[in-house]
């Protein structure tokens, strides 16, 4: 009897398998086998495939790795499962990389899973935010991967999606801040006048994301090498030293309005700091800065700033001009 247990026990293992998961219903015919490793390694899979899938897995590869000349119902089927467990384990590890902060390793998985999946919600976001994580970590190398994905997963979250569960984030709307925050943060350097309209969208959320100092101070930084940019360019350029005239006014009065904007996003970012020793060095930065707008705005005065900086937060954030 103990023979016969043998000789036929990888199919009576096979069958058990296949019922029990239900990744893929056939009739399993006896397979005879005098081969006790080939029995022994699949039993080893059986046991293991639910308890502790990775011992499934290792025993399942070992399978594959040994028999691939069989080309039955036995190795396809595992095939199968080695696929899909690859799959899943994609998944589990891609919030642990990014944690880790082996960004490269993470956008390697993550274009496996959204090679596999294009519309993985919670990939798409884990891969957006992750960007600026590593650009804040100093590594831009994935910068356009990371905006292309964070994009899309805005897009989807807007139009009605949800992923399976938005943790790390707390809701639907911390989710979006903070995405917006990082195309603010990714496009500050290419595309100041985007990065004005995303770091504004992060800031009208209920989220964390409102409450952060960084967030205004980007904006500052936004208005002043975009658009404050290229109007104080053109401004200097066609009526500088030269008498006013209705148009260098209308030049002159749409200049002003950014500087506004300049000094309103510096007040935030010192405001939402408040006293915070270790932020003491970046409220002198911002301060400084927002001092020399400030004080061209009224007539080389600074009289009314701290009162300025204090009820800042208490007005609606502006729009972009």
């Amino acid at each position: 009897m103990m023979v016969f247990v043998n000789r036929f026990a990888l199919a009576a293992l096979m069958a058990l398998a296949v019922g029990s998961i239900g990744v893929r219903q056939f009739a399993v015919s006896a397979q005879e086998t005098d081969d006790p490793v080939k029995i022994q390694i699949y039993q080893k899979f059986v046991d293991n495939r639910v308890p502790n899938p990775t011992a499934a897995y290792q025993a399942a590869r070992d399978y594959l790795q040994r028999y691939q000349k069989d080309k039955d119902q036995y190795t396809d089927y595992l095939q199968k499962w080695v696929l899909a467990y690859e799959r899943d384990d994609r998944k589990r590890k891609l919030g642990g990389l990014i944690n880790e902060k082996n960004f490269a390793e993470a956008y390697k998985t993550g274009a496996k899973i959204l090679a596999d999946e294009p519309d993985n919600l919670r990939a798409q976001i884990d891969l957006g935010y992750a960007g600026y994580l590593a650009a804040s970590n100093k590594d831009e190398s994935h910068n356009a991967e990371a905006l292309m994905y964070a994009r899309k997963a805005i897009a989807a979250i807007e139009s009605g999606k949800a992923p399976s569960e938005w943790t790390p984030f707390k809701g639907k709307d911390d989710t979006l801040a903070y995405l917006n925050y990082a195309v603010g943060f990714l496009t500050l350097k290419t595309s100041p006048d985007q990065a004005i309209d995303s770091l504004i969208k992060a800031a009208q959320y209920d989220s964390d994301i409102r409450k952060t100092a960084s967030t205004y101070y980007f904006l500052g930084v936004a208005y002043e090498s975009g658009p404050y940019k290229t109007l104080s360019a053109a401004y200097q350029t066609t009526y500088a030293n030269k008498p006013e005239t209705p148009e260098s006014k209308a030049a002159l009065d749409k200049l002003n309005v950014v500087m506004d904007r300049i000094i309103d996003a510096y007040a935030r970012a010192i405001a939402t700091a408040g006293t915070d020793p270790k932020t003491e060095a970046s409220r002198k930065e911002w301060l400084a800065q927002m001092t020399s707008y400030y004080k061209f705005r009224h007539n080389d005065s600074d009289a009314g700033i701290t009162e300025f900086i204090a009820s800042s937060l208490q007005k609606p954030l502006p729009p972009k001009p």
